[in-house]
Protein backbone atom coordinates (compact mmCIF):
# COMPACT_ATOMS: atom_id res chain seq x y z
CA UNK A 1 0.00 0.00 0.00
CA UNK A 2 1.28 3.45 -0.90
CA UNK A 3 2.20 5.81 1.92
CA UNK A 4 0.02 8.89 2.10
CA UNK A 5 2.30 11.93 2.38
CA UNK A 6 0.58 15.15 3.41
CA UNK A 7 2.63 18.24 2.57
CA UNK A 8 1.45 21.58 3.99
CA UNK A 9 2.40 24.71 2.03
CA UNK A 10 1.60 27.89 3.91
CA UNK A 11 3.40 30.74 2.14
CA UNK A 12 4.99 31.90 -1.11
CA UNK A 13 8.54 30.93 -0.09
CA UNK A 14 7.39 27.57 1.29
CA UNK A 15 6.25 26.50 -2.16
CA UNK A 16 9.58 27.37 -3.75
CA UNK A 17 11.34 25.50 -0.95
CA UNK A 18 9.37 22.27 -1.43
CA UNK A 19 8.27 22.20 -5.09
CA UNK A 20 11.00 19.79 -6.21
CA UNK A 21 10.06 17.37 -3.42
CA UNK A 22 6.36 17.66 -4.35
CA UNK A 23 7.16 16.63 -7.92
CA UNK A 24 9.26 13.69 -6.73
CA UNK A 25 6.60 12.54 -4.25
CA UNK A 26 3.92 12.80 -6.92
CA UNK A 27 6.00 10.67 -9.30
CA UNK A 28 7.05 8.04 -6.75
CA UNK A 29 5.20 4.71 -7.21
CA UNK A 30 5.07 4.01 -3.47
CA UNK A 31 3.78 7.42 -2.37
CA UNK A 32 0.47 9.27 -2.58
CA UNK A 33 0.74 13.06 -2.36
CA UNK A 34 -1.84 14.92 -0.27
CA UNK A 35 -1.16 18.61 -0.82
CA UNK A 36 -2.64 21.11 1.65
CA UNK A 37 -2.39 24.81 0.81
CA UNK A 38 -2.94 27.20 3.68
CA UNK A 39 -2.46 30.67 5.18
CA UNK A 40 -0.92 33.41 3.03
CA UNK A 41 -0.36 31.02 0.11
CA UNK A 42 -4.10 31.42 -0.53
CA UNK A 43 -4.24 35.22 -0.30
CA UNK A 44 -4.09 37.60 -3.26
CA UNK A 45 -2.41 40.37 -1.30
CA UNK A 46 0.61 38.10 -0.76
CA UNK A 47 0.85 36.94 -4.35
CA UNK A 48 -1.69 34.09 -4.36
CA UNK A 49 0.88 31.31 -4.55
CA UNK A 50 -1.98 28.83 -4.94
CA UNK A 51 -2.38 29.94 -8.57
CA UNK A 52 1.17 28.89 -9.40
CA UNK A 53 0.71 25.62 -7.52
CA UNK A 54 -2.33 24.79 -9.65
CA UNK A 55 -0.62 25.94 -12.86
CA UNK A 56 2.19 23.49 -12.09
CA UNK A 57 -0.35 20.67 -12.18
CA UNK A 58 -0.65 19.80 -8.49
CA UNK A 59 -4.01 18.66 -7.15
CA UNK A 60 -4.93 20.35 -3.89
CA UNK A 61 -6.45 18.06 -1.27
CA UNK A 62 -7.49 20.84 1.12
CA UNK A 63 -7.35 24.61 1.57
CA UNK A 64 -7.00 26.12 5.02
CA UNK A 65 -7.86 29.79 5.57
CA UNK A 66 -6.18 30.70 8.84
CA UNK A 67 -4.53 34.14 8.59
CA UNK A 68 -5.91 36.81 10.91
CA UNK A 69 -5.61 40.42 9.77
CA UNK A 70 -3.24 42.69 11.61
CA UNK A 71 0.31 41.62 10.75
CA UNK A 72 1.29 42.09 14.38
CA UNK A 73 2.57 39.84 17.15
CA UNK A 74 -0.90 39.01 18.48
CA UNK A 75 -2.23 38.10 15.04
CA UNK A 76 0.75 35.77 14.46
CA UNK A 77 0.01 33.94 17.72
CA UNK A 78 -3.71 33.72 16.97
CA UNK A 79 -3.07 32.55 13.41
CA UNK A 80 -0.90 29.77 14.80
CA UNK A 81 -3.71 28.70 17.15
CA UNK A 82 -6.31 28.81 14.39
CA UNK A 83 -3.97 26.79 12.21
CA UNK A 84 -3.76 24.02 14.83
CA UNK A 85 -7.56 23.85 14.94
CA UNK A 86 -8.11 23.83 11.18
CA UNK A 87 -5.21 21.54 10.30
CA UNK A 88 -6.31 18.99 12.90
CA UNK A 89 -9.62 18.72 11.03
CA UNK A 90 -7.83 18.35 7.69
CA UNK A 91 -5.51 15.63 9.03
CA UNK A 92 -8.49 13.81 10.55
CA UNK A 93 -10.17 13.79 7.14
CA UNK A 94 -7.11 12.89 5.05
CA UNK A 95 -5.59 10.38 7.51
CA UNK A 96 -2.02 10.71 6.20
CA UNK A 97 0.79 8.33 7.11
CA UNK A 98 3.22 11.22 7.48
CA UNK A 99 2.97 15.03 7.45
CA UNK A 100 5.72 17.14 5.89
CA UNK A 101 6.25 20.65 7.23
CA UNK A 102 8.64 23.19 5.76
CA UNK A 103 11.18 25.52 7.33
CA UNK A 104 10.47 27.90 10.19
CA UNK A 105 7.37 30.04 9.83
CA UNK A 106 4.74 30.14 12.57
CA UNK A 107 2.32 28.19 10.35
CA UNK A 108 4.97 25.46 10.28
CA UNK A 109 4.69 25.20 14.04
CA UNK A 110 0.89 24.85 13.79
CA UNK A 111 1.35 22.01 11.31
CA UNK A 112 3.79 20.14 13.54
CA UNK A 113 1.72 20.59 16.70
CA UNK A 114 -1.52 19.38 15.09
CA UNK A 115 0.11 16.30 13.54
CA UNK A 116 2.07 15.43 16.68
CA UNK A 117 -0.98 15.46 18.94
CA UNK A 118 -2.76 13.21 16.45
CA UNK A 119 0.10 10.67 16.54
CA UNK A 120 0.98 11.32 12.90
CA UNK A 121 4.72 11.20 12.17
CA UNK A 122 6.17 14.58 11.20
CA UNK A 123 8.93 15.10 8.63
CA UNK A 124 10.65 18.49 8.87
CA UNK A 125 12.52 20.09 5.97
CA UNK A 126 15.27 22.67 6.73
CA UNK A 127 15.72 22.05 10.44
CA UNK A 128 18.94 22.66 12.35
CA UNK A 129 19.76 26.05 10.84
CA UNK A 130 20.62 29.20 12.77
CA UNK A 131 19.07 32.60 12.02
CA UNK A 132 17.70 35.67 13.72
CA UNK A 133 14.12 36.54 14.80
CA UNK A 134 11.35 34.26 16.09
CA UNK A 135 12.11 31.83 13.24
CA UNK A 136 14.98 30.49 15.32
CA UNK A 137 12.65 29.37 18.14
CA UNK A 138 10.05 27.98 15.74
CA UNK A 139 12.59 25.97 13.75
CA UNK A 140 14.06 24.32 16.83
CA UNK A 141 10.62 23.70 18.36
CA UNK A 142 9.53 21.94 15.17
CA UNK A 143 12.72 19.85 15.30
CA UNK A 144 11.66 18.54 18.72
CA UNK A 145 8.19 17.72 17.36
CA UNK A 146 9.51 16.04 14.20
CA UNK A 147 10.27 12.36 13.67
CA UNK A 148 12.24 12.65 10.42
CA UNK A 149 14.68 15.47 9.71
CA UNK A 150 15.60 16.41 6.13
CA UNK A 151 18.33 19.00 6.65
CA UNK A 152 20.24 21.07 4.12
CA UNK A 153 23.82 21.04 5.44
CA UNK A 154 26.18 18.93 7.53
CA UNK A 155 26.29 21.66 10.17
CA UNK A 156 22.51 21.63 10.41
CA UNK A 157 22.57 17.85 10.87
CA UNK A 158 25.10 18.21 13.70
CA UNK A 159 22.88 20.75 15.46
CA UNK A 160 19.81 18.52 15.21
CA UNK A 161 21.73 15.60 16.72
CA UNK A 162 23.08 17.84 19.49
CA UNK A 163 19.46 18.74 20.29
CA UNK A 164 18.95 15.09 21.21
CA UNK A 165 17.46 13.70 18.00
CA UNK A 166 18.28 10.14 16.96
CA UNK A 167 21.06 10.30 14.32
CA UNK A 168 19.26 7.53 12.40
CA UNK A 169 16.39 9.97 11.72
CA UNK A 170 18.57 12.84 10.45
CA UNK A 171 19.32 12.97 6.70
CA UNK A 172 21.41 15.55 4.82
CA UNK A 173 19.40 15.96 1.62
CA UNK A 174 20.31 19.51 0.64
CA UNK A 175 17.64 22.13 0.06
CA UNK A 176 14.89 21.38 -2.50
CA UNK A 177 15.01 25.01 -3.65
CA UNK A 178 18.45 24.28 -5.09
CA UNK A 179 16.83 21.66 -7.32
CA UNK A 180 14.81 24.41 -9.00
CA UNK A 181 17.89 26.59 -9.35
CA UNK A 182 19.75 23.73 -11.02
CA UNK A 183 16.93 23.32 -13.56
CA UNK A 184 17.54 26.73 -15.11
CA UNK A 185 21.32 26.37 -15.48
CA UNK A 186 21.27 24.63 -18.89
CA UNK A 187 19.53 27.73 -20.29
CA UNK A 188 19.15 30.60 -17.80
CA UNK A 189 18.10 33.13 -20.44
CA UNK A 190 15.52 35.66 -19.31
CA UNK A 191 12.80 34.72 -21.79
CA UNK A 192 9.96 36.94 -20.56
CA UNK A 193 9.17 40.56 -19.77
CA UNK A 194 8.28 40.68 -16.04
CA UNK A 195 6.06 43.74 -16.44
CA UNK A 196 4.09 42.25 -19.33
CA UNK A 197 3.72 38.82 -17.69
CA UNK A 198 3.17 39.84 -14.06
CA UNK A 199 2.10 43.47 -14.18
CA UNK A 200 3.47 45.14 -11.10
CA UNK A 201 3.40 48.85 -10.34
CA UNK A 202 5.91 51.65 -10.58
CA UNK A 203 8.51 52.62 -13.14
CA UNK A 204 9.13 50.89 -16.45
CA UNK A 205 12.58 49.39 -15.93
CA UNK A 206 15.11 48.34 -18.53
CA UNK A 207 16.48 44.86 -17.81
CA UNK A 208 18.77 44.66 -20.81
CA UNK A 209 21.79 45.67 -18.72
CA UNK A 210 22.62 45.79 -15.01
CA UNK A 211 19.65 45.48 -12.66
CA UNK A 212 18.89 44.62 -9.02
CA UNK A 213 16.31 42.41 -7.32
CA UNK A 214 15.13 43.33 -3.81
CA UNK A 215 13.33 41.17 -1.23
CA UNK A 216 13.07 42.64 2.26
CA UNK A 217 10.79 41.22 4.96
CA UNK A 218 10.07 42.54 8.45
CA UNK A 219 12.04 41.00 11.32
CA UNK A 220 9.45 39.85 13.85
CA UNK A 221 11.62 40.67 16.86
CA UNK A 222 12.17 44.16 15.42
CA UNK A 223 8.65 44.62 14.03
CA UNK A 224 8.10 48.16 15.29
CA UNK A 225 11.13 49.29 13.26
CA UNK A 226 10.01 47.65 10.00
CA UNK A 227 9.01 50.90 8.31
CA UNK A 228 12.29 52.59 9.23
CA UNK A 229 14.31 49.60 8.06
CA UNK A 230 12.70 49.38 4.64
CA UNK A 231 12.98 53.13 4.04
CA UNK A 232 16.76 52.93 4.43
CA UNK A 233 16.85 50.26 1.72
CA UNK A 234 14.45 52.18 -0.53
CA UNK A 235 16.61 55.29 -0.46
CA UNK A 236 19.79 53.30 -1.06
CA UNK A 237 18.30 51.47 -4.04
CA UNK A 238 16.79 54.63 -5.53
CA UNK A 239 20.05 56.50 -5.16
CA UNK A 240 21.93 53.67 -6.88
CA UNK A 241 20.09 54.62 -10.07
CA UNK A 242 20.03 50.94 -11.12
CA UNK A 243 16.87 49.40 -12.57
CA UNK A 244 15.27 47.39 -9.75
CA UNK A 245 12.53 44.81 -9.32
CA UNK A 246 11.22 44.87 -5.75
CA UNK A 247 9.07 42.06 -4.27
CA UNK A 248 6.37 42.44 -1.61
CA UNK A 249 7.10 41.23 1.97
CA UNK A 250 5.84 38.07 3.66
CA UNK A 251 2.90 38.08 6.06
CA UNK A 252 4.71 38.58 9.38
CA UNK A 253 4.47 40.95 12.31
CA UNK A 254 5.72 44.23 10.93
CA UNK A 255 4.69 43.62 7.31
CA UNK A 256 2.20 46.49 7.56
CA UNK A 257 5.14 48.74 8.41
CA UNK A 258 7.20 47.37 5.52
CA UNK A 259 4.41 47.57 2.95
CA UNK A 260 3.26 50.94 4.27
CA UNK A 261 6.79 52.30 3.95
CA UNK A 262 6.96 51.05 0.36
CA UNK A 263 3.61 52.61 -0.57
CA UNK A 264 4.45 55.96 1.00
CA UNK A 265 7.87 56.07 -0.62
CA UNK A 266 6.43 55.21 -4.03
CA UNK A 267 3.74 57.89 -3.80
CA UNK A 268 5.97 60.67 -2.45
CA UNK A 269 9.33 59.94 -4.08
CA UNK A 270 8.02 58.37 -7.30
CA UNK A 271 11.30 56.49 -7.93
CA UNK A 272 12.11 56.20 -11.62
CA UNK A 273 14.17 53.03 -11.31
CA UNK A 274 11.98 50.69 -9.19
CA UNK A 275 9.06 48.44 -10.16
CA UNK A 276 7.18 46.50 -7.46
CA UNK A 277 5.77 42.97 -7.73
CA UNK A 278 3.76 40.66 -5.48
CA UNK A 279 4.93 37.30 -6.76
CA UNK A 280 6.20 35.24 -9.68
CA UNK A 281 6.32 31.59 -10.64
CA UNK A 282 9.40 30.07 -8.94
CA UNK A 283 11.32 29.27 -12.13
CA UNK A 284 10.66 32.73 -13.60
CA UNK A 285 11.85 34.29 -10.35
CA UNK A 286 15.06 32.25 -10.45
CA UNK A 287 15.76 33.30 -14.04
CA UNK A 288 15.25 36.89 -12.99
CA UNK A 289 17.71 36.49 -10.11
CA UNK A 290 20.30 34.68 -12.23
CA UNK A 291 20.41 37.51 -14.75
CA UNK A 292 20.54 40.24 -12.09
CA UNK A 293 23.79 41.73 -10.85
CA UNK A 294 22.81 41.61 -7.16
CA UNK A 295 20.04 40.55 -4.80
CA UNK A 296 19.41 43.03 -1.97
CA UNK A 297 17.41 42.58 1.26
CA UNK A 298 17.09 39.91 3.92
CA UNK A 299 15.56 36.91 2.17
CA UNK A 300 17.20 33.52 2.50
CA UNK A 301 17.18 33.44 -1.30
CA UNK A 302 20.34 35.53 -1.13
CA UNK A 303 21.93 32.90 1.11
CA UNK A 304 20.65 29.73 -0.58
CA UNK A 305 19.81 30.05 -4.26
CA UNK A 306 22.15 32.96 -4.92
CA UNK A 307 25.10 31.02 -3.51
CA UNK A 308 24.35 28.14 -5.88
CA UNK A 309 23.80 30.46 -8.86
CA UNK A 310 26.81 32.64 -8.04
CA UNK A 311 24.74 35.83 -7.74
CA UNK A 312 26.12 38.53 -5.41
CA UNK A 313 23.88 39.39 -2.45
CA UNK A 314 23.69 42.27 0.01
CA UNK A 315 22.15 40.88 3.20
CA UNK A 316 20.63 43.57 5.43
CA UNK A 317 20.15 43.30 9.18
CA UNK A 318 19.66 40.38 11.54
CA UNK A 319 17.09 38.14 9.84
CA UNK A 320 19.70 35.72 8.45
CA UNK A 321 22.19 36.02 11.31
CA UNK A 322 24.14 32.79 11.83
CA UNK A 323 22.89 31.00 8.73
CA UNK A 324 25.56 29.08 6.78
CA UNK A 325 26.56 31.13 3.74
CA UNK A 326 28.89 31.24 0.76
CA UNK A 327 31.29 33.90 -0.49
CA UNK A 328 28.59 35.72 -2.47
CA UNK A 329 27.16 37.58 0.57
CA UNK A 330 28.05 40.95 2.08
CA UNK A 331 26.33 41.67 5.42
CA UNK A 332 25.33 45.25 6.26
CA UNK A 333 23.21 47.12 8.79
CA UNK A 334 20.09 49.23 8.34
CA UNK A 335 21.93 52.25 6.95
CA UNK A 336 21.33 53.63 3.46
CA UNK A 337 24.95 54.64 2.93
CA UNK A 338 26.26 51.24 4.01
CA UNK A 339 23.69 49.49 1.84
CA UNK A 340 24.49 51.69 -1.15
CA UNK A 341 28.23 51.10 -0.85
CA UNK A 342 27.69 47.33 -0.61
CA UNK A 343 25.48 47.37 -3.72
CA UNK A 344 28.15 49.18 -5.72
CA UNK A 345 30.81 46.76 -4.49
CA UNK A 346 28.74 43.69 -5.36
CA UNK A 347 27.74 45.00 -8.77
CA UNK A 348 31.40 45.61 -9.52
CA UNK A 349 32.42 42.14 -8.33
CA UNK A 350 30.42 40.22 -10.89
CA UNK A 351 29.30 36.61 -10.73
CA UNK A 352 30.80 34.30 -8.11
CA UNK A 353 31.71 30.65 -8.50
CA UNK A 354 28.83 28.33 -7.63
CA UNK A 355 28.80 27.31 -3.96
CA UNK A 356 27.14 23.99 -3.05
CA UNK A 357 26.70 24.80 0.65
CA UNK A 358 22.96 24.03 0.38
CA UNK A 359 23.16 21.06 -1.93
CA UNK A 360 23.76 19.91 -5.48
CA UNK A 361 20.20 19.87 -6.83
CA UNK A 362 18.98 16.38 -5.94
CA UNK A 363 17.12 17.01 -2.68
CA UNK A 364 13.60 16.38 -3.97
CA UNK A 365 14.30 12.83 -5.11
CA UNK A 366 16.19 12.04 -1.91
CA UNK A 367 13.32 13.29 0.24
CA UNK A 368 10.74 11.29 -1.71
CA UNK A 369 12.79 8.10 -1.45
CA UNK A 370 13.31 8.57 2.28
CA UNK A 371 9.58 9.17 2.79
CA UNK A 372 8.93 5.88 1.02
CA UNK A 373 11.55 3.84 2.90
CA UNK A 374 12.29 5.36 6.30
CA UNK A 375 10.64 3.79 9.36
CA UNK A 376 7.78 5.94 10.63
CA UNK A 377 7.42 6.16 14.38
CA UNK A 378 6.04 8.70 16.83
CA UNK A 379 7.74 7.32 19.93
CA UNK A 380 11.09 9.04 19.64
CA UNK A 381 14.38 7.61 20.90
CA UNK A 382 16.25 10.71 22.00
CA UNK A 383 19.97 10.66 22.60
CA UNK A 384 20.43 13.06 25.52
Amino acid sequence: MRRKVCVVVTARPSYSRIKAALKAIQAHPDLELQLVVAASALLERYGSAVRYIEDDGFEIAARVYMVLEGENLASMAKTTGLGVLELATVFDNLKPDVVVTVADRYETLATAVAASYMNIPVAHVQGGEVTGSIDEKVRHAVTKLADLHFVCTEKAAERVVRMGEDPDTVFVTGCPSIDLASEILPDPTLTFDPSKKYGGVGADVDLSGTYLVVMQHPVTTENVQARKHVLETLYAVRDSGLPTLWFWPNVDAGSDGTSGGIRTFREIENPENIRFFKNMAPVDFLRLIYNSRCLVGNSSVGIRECAFLGVPAVNIGSRQSGRDRGQNVIDVGYDRNEIGEAIQRQVGTGRHAADMVYGHGHAGHQIAQLLAEAPLRVEKRLTY
